[in-house]
């Protein structure tokens, strides 16, 4: 398949139409490993997936918009019906560009998604997913991410649901006097831990499986008081603690509810599948709060956003066209070089059968050749000039019959039909299927 016929689907479930219970049903443990299991479905010749902590997102190429819509209808089958939506061609095209500019994001205009979508194309990459159409799509959504953010302040304020977690637990409580603990010491984790830092809190924890890499985020957040600490030592830190942050990539819950039990804090979960037991919402004194709750924080921040986003909106419409264009030329530059290609295999048989028969009376000499081949190259350009405008302004104007007519047309296995040298003006059956009669009679020099 090419750049030019492949169709995109996509399905998403994202925090917009699902519960975090539905996320963490469509997620799934390798990214790597969804693409490559998208990729070799027959008839799926691109995949792309997209997964964080609250949402899963799946496209696929395929030849047919029916063909990508069952493949993904079938792969997210643990999300409630009304949280998977489908987008289509277009639809997941533009969805694709708001996401990487923050648009789609749980905070809007937040700077994570835009390295995550950059990781998940890495991903792909390397799981040889990707291909003309998809790499096109994110590397366009990846450009346009990096555009809202330097050309707009659509990221100002809270720019991340690390960083919206810490400003929540601002509002619920004075951190001055406070001690933090971060749970995990991935990319959201880091985040909360150098927001609690510049909080500041008085002293800050940060427990990893890792204790090397405790130690060392730590030590980056340049608190005073901070301490790196392993998994072993994270019972003493919860009772040390006043708010907590948990972040971990595990796959099962990090806190139980006896973990929290009278510890007395606040504790914002932004973890996906989720870290925290949900039997620790009803013990006394302890209050947790997971991904939904970040709404709450984040109005102050939107409302600061909107008129920039009002500008990002913009850029996605004039981005989203140059796209949908860039296809179209493709499409047509697909055309346009199978045409001369038939051309050229054709010029290339009669100069060589024109030079032989001029030569059965001597040869010629260089500069007669080049003749012979100037004047057959200036045919070839001069015929084609108008077909290939023709076949641009087709394309332009989603003319997709002149398209597909074209391609038969300019077979280039037509310039392989060998002929007999008397039976030249002769139209072989087989160069054109499908071709009307009359049609072949006027190529073919019958009709007057």
């Amino acid at each position: 398949m090419t750049a030019a016929t492949g169709v995109v689907s996509g399905l998403r479930v994202t925090h917009e139409n699902a519960s975090l219970d539905d996320v963490e049903a469509a997620c799934h443990a390798d990214t790597e490993a969804v693409v490559e299991r998208l990729v070799a479905i027959p008839r799926v010749e691109e995949a792309f997936a997209l997964q964080t902590c609250n949402r899963f997102e799946a496209y696929v190429v395929t030849d047919e918009k029916s063909t990508g819509r069952a493949v993904l209808g079938d792969f997210a089958p643990d999300a409630a019906g009304h949280a998977a939506v489908e987008m289509g061609h277009e639809e997941s095209l533009r969805h694709l560009l708001r996401v990487a500019a923050g648009l789609e994001s749980l905070v809007l205009g937040e700077d994570q998604i835009l390295g995550q979508v950059r990781d998940a194309y890495q991903t792909a990459v390397e799981a040889d997913a990707m291909g003309p159409m998809l790499d096109d799509a994110v590397t366009k959504a990846i450009h346009v991410g990096e555009r809202a953010r330097t050309e707009t302040a659509i990221n100002e304020g809270a720019v991340s649901v690390g960083s919206a977690a810490v400003e929540l637990l601002g509002e619920r409580r004075d951190l001055g006097d406070a001690a933090g603990l971060v749970v995990g010491a991935g990319e959201m984790g880091a985040i909360a831990a150098h927001a609690l830092a510049d909080a500041p809190v008085e002293t800050l924890y940060v427990v990893n499986r890792s204790p090397e890499r405790a130690v060392k985020l730590a030590t980056e957040t340049d608190h005073d008081d901070a301490r790196g600490l392993g998994l072993d030592a994270l019972d003493a830190a919860l009772s040390a603690a006043d708010v907590v942050v948990s972040a971990t990539g595990s796959q099962g819950h990090v806190l139980d509810a006896a973990d929290l039990a009278d510890t007395g804090a606040l504790v914002v979960d932004i973890a996906q599948p989720r870290d925290v037991s949900p039997a620790a919402d009803a013990l006394d004194g302890v209050t947790v709060y997971d991904m939904s709750a970040l709404e709450s924080v984040t109005g102050e921040t939107e409302r600061r956003r909107r008129a920039a986003a009002e500008s990002v909106e913009a850029m996605i419409d004039r981005e989203f066209e140059h796209l949908l264009e860039g296809y179209k030329r493709k499409r047509a530059d697909e055309v346009i070089a199978t045409m001369y290609e038939s051309a050229e295999r054709i010029k290339e048989r009669e100069i060589s059968q024109a030079i032989s028969q001029l030569e059965a009376d001597g040869d010629l000499t260089d500069d007669q050749r080049e003749v012979v081949d100037a004047m057959a190259d200036s045919l070839v350009s001069q015929l084609l000039a108008p077909p290939t405008k023709s076949l641009r302004d087709a394309a332009a104007e989603d003319d997709w019959a002149t398209i597909n007519t074209a391609l038969q047309l300019f077979n280039p296995e037509f310039g392989d039909d060998e002929r007999p040298a008397d039976h030249a003006d002769e139209l072989p059956d087989e160069a054109a299927p499908g071709m009307p009669d009359h049609v072949r009679q006027r190529i073919a020099g019958d009709d007057d």
